[in-house]
């Protein structure tokens, strides 16, 4: 039976350099995968899909804006005169999903009853999300945010957020500090933000309780001499206590407080816990509890587990997304010079969790075998007792997670930094401008179990893909453009035409000019004809949308030098009066030249690919550098957008979801309707990546977050569902 929390708990807790938030809402609610189909319908639901997909299948006559074939209807004249009032809340129209479904079923569900509120000290539950702050969190990261805080959320309880500083190499407050963003942007408030430093003084008066009690020692052995120890480097040779294992208790108190003190240098001393050697589980083999660590400016890897020591695990542990622990140590951080000794994770995490009052322990499966330490460790001090639970981690393939691969391409130039598009570290994610929400969902959609769950690039952007779809605008956005000039219209032409932003009609719609000059993307258009090639060509007839009457290419001008084309010509297809309109096979988007509407808007381009060119980069023979794909970044320098993206730059953030939702309650204080995008980007908030759009027929964009006032900037956060090769 656990013990009770004890009630002076937090005077336990020293204040943090954080402040202290409120707890978690109880209405944060894991987004759900936009439309998701439930497992199971009723007759009724079946009809009602059923009239869905006719429905579907009617708008593709209007606009879907994928293929280059979809039909546009024409305005009429309640269109052109009306204008639908805009949405003033960008939310997810489709929750088919039941976001909590991983918390009411399954793994989840199976450990709350284990331990659920009601239970012998059980009042609420409260859980914690312990990162070590040595660098940004990546997509595997998002699965334990999403349990930790969710599994709290869903049970009515609070999450603390807990950095496990407990490491003073290359632990850094800007990694704190994006640690807690991330948290913030996916939508979860944490209990309180604490660091293990804060109970450094704790620590080491239990560690002397410890070692009074005969269950800890000091150890003076070299690294591998506890390896040999411990069984050797695959644990198959037997295994033996060092010489210090039976030193008397006070000699060991004597030396603990010598190592405190500054008398020994790295290596030259350790704390070790006195457990069993006979355990078949090797996290009870004499663990390291303190370990002088390197202060001298030499780069040396320290392995607080010895049993990790051989090669093989530490190249597991590198291809899972974590490093070796290769340290260069000066001042922490936080404590600065005042400790020459620092605890372990072994140490550390079971005391901490403890002192906080966790009730579930939420971790992954390669800590499963520490779950017997981590019990022994609380039960040999006496204190409260958590539950410590595992489940499968979350990987993804394609790219890499590793810290040191990651600071690699930062470091040789292969991507610009940390939250480079093309990586998968969730600031980059979040610049390429995917939704917290579709993360969440992401998660939620896999479920929890306790096998480690390994994705495809492809299905993660595949979820994103179905959630933007459900949640954006839609705007023509041409991103190579070639000049079209419609001759048999006047110089000064202007109609204004009423585009929707989506075909839910709640996004509303906007006014474009169309002119007697347009411009369309250049691969719409060829010069040599083929029979199933269905856009511009000369002598071939192409809709644009929402255009009332299509349009036919007569010649071209080309430049003299280049040879390539600057421009179509073509004629304006309207019927006289009492005729058959033509009928196009194809329809293509565009943008019109009018300054006077500042039509076009001109922004940069950067269209991410994979970084990598296969599923395993680690596995090239080469090295994983080997493996990059020389052609993951294309750049578009003269890109145009249509004037709508001025209204939905303003109505920002898209979608409001998980932690953009308060950002939109905040921006609806004031009216920017009328703002351009460049002073928008200068706002606090929302971000400027959170203006998120579909590029008909191109794919899904969003702003950069480097954009400047007169420089637009635009990433591509995934393309449109795969195409076989449009024509």
């Amino acid at each position: 039976m656990a013990a009770k929390p004890p009630a002076e708990l937090t005077e336990t807790l020293k204040d943090s350099d954080h402040h202290s938030s409120p707890p978690i809402s109880a209405d944060t609610a894991l987004p759900a995968t936009p439309g998701r189909p439930n497992e199971a319908l009723t007759s009724k639901a079946k009809l009602k899909k059923e009239a869905k997909k006719a429905a579907k299948k009617e708008a593709k006559k209007d606009i879907n804006g994928e293929d280059g074939k979809a039909r546009a209807s024409k305005p009429t004249a309640s269109t052109l005169s009306s204008r639908s009032k805009p949405a003033t809340h960008n939310s997810s129209k489709a929750n088919a999903e039941d976001p909590d479904s991983m918390f009411k079923v399954g793994f989840l569900a199976d450990v709350y009853k284990e331990r659920p509120v009601g239970s012998a000290g059980i009042q609420s539950v409260i859980t914690r999300f312990p990162p070590e702050p040595n660098g940004f969190l990546h997509i595997g990261h998002s699965k334990a945010i999403a349990i930790n805080f969710g599994f709290a959320r869903y049970h009515g309880g609070e999450c603390y957020l807990r950095f496990d500083d407990t490491n003073p190499a290359g632990e850094k407050k800007e990694y704190d500090d994006s640690i807690e963003e991330t948290v913030r942007w996916l939508g979860f408030t944490p209990k309180k933000i604490t660091h293990s430093s804060d109970n450094f003084e704790h620590l080491y008066n239990l560690a002397e309780v410890l070692i009074e009690k005969g269950k800890a020692y000091v150890c003076h052995c070299s690294k591998h001499e506890i390896v040999d120890q411990r069984g050797g480097g695959e644990g198959k040779k037997p295994r033996y206590g060092c010489q210090h294992r039976d030193r008397p208790s006070s000699e060991s108190l004597t030396e603990f407080r010598a190592m405190r003190d500054g008398k020994y240098g790295p290596n030259e001393a350790a704390l070790r816990m006195k457990q069993n050697l006979e355990d078949g589980n090797p996290q009870m083999w004499d663990l390291v509890a303190y370990r002088i660590p390197q202060s001298n400016g030499k780069l040396e890897t320290v392995v607080d587990n010895p049993q990790k020591m051989n090669e093989k695990s530490l190249d597991n542990n590198i291809e899972n997304g974590e490093d070796v622990d290769e340290r260069y140590t000066g001042y922490h951080y936080r404590t600065g010079d005042s400790w020459k000794i620092y605890p372990t994770y072994d140490f550390t995490h079971g005391l901490c969790d403890s002192f906080e009052g966790i009730t579930h322990s939420l971790c992954t499966t390669e800590f499963e075998l520490s779950r017997v330490s981590y019990e022994w460790l609380n039960k040999e001090l006496g204190v409260y007792e958590p539950m410590q639970r595992e489940y499968g981690r979350l990987s993804v393939s394609g790219t890499v997670l590793s810290k040191r691969k990651i600071t690699k391409l930062v470091s040789e130039g292969h991507v610009g930094a940390w939250d480079d598009p093309r990586l998968y570290t969730l600031p980059a994610l979040r610049r390429r401008g995917v939704p917290p929400g579709a993360i969440l969902s992401f998660v939620n959609e896999l479920g929890v179990t306790k096998a480690t769950t390994i994705i495809e690039i492809a299905r993660f952007e595949t979820s994103v893909r179905r959630y933007l779809e459900a949640t954006v605008p839609r705007l023509m956005l041409v991103l190579n453009p070639v000049q079209v000039i419609i001759d048999n219209l006047p110089e000064d032409y202007l109609e204004m035409l009423e585009v929707p932003f989506s075909k839910d009609p709640a996004y509303g719609d906007h006014s474009v000019p169309f002119t007697r000059t347009i411009y369309i993307e250049r691969d719409d258009f060829r010069e040599a004809d083929v029979s199933d090639y269905f856009r511009l060509a000369p002598g071939k007839t192409v809709g644009l949308l929402r255009v009332p009457f299509p349009i036919t290419a007569t010649n071209i001008d080309k430049d003299p030098l280049s040879g390539s084309v600057i421009a179509v010509h073509a004629t304006y297809e309207k019927p006289v009066e009492g005729s058959v309109p033509k009928k196009p096979k194809a329809w293509i988007h565009w943008v019109a030249d009018c300054p006077a509407q500042n039509s076009p808007i001109r922004v940069k381009v950067h269209v991410t690919n994979q970084l990598f060119n296969s599923s395993n980069p680690s596995a090239h023979p080469e090295g994983f550098l080997a493996d990059i794909n020389p052609k993951s970044e294309e750049l578009f320098p003269n890109a145009m957008i249509e004037i709508g993206f001025e209204e939905i730059s303003s109505r920002a953030p898209w979608p409001a979801e998980a932690g953009e939702k308060a950002v939109n309650e905040n921006a609806l204080t004031a009216d920017h309707t009328e703002e351009p995008v460049e002073a928008h980007l200068n706002h606090a908030s929302p971000r400027p990546e959170t203006i998120r759009f579909q590029g008909i027929r191109m794919g899904y964009f969003c702003v950069d977050s480097y954009s400047k006032d007169g420089s637009i900037v635009l990433n591509r956060t995934v393309t449109l569902k795969e195409d076989a090769g449009k024509t």
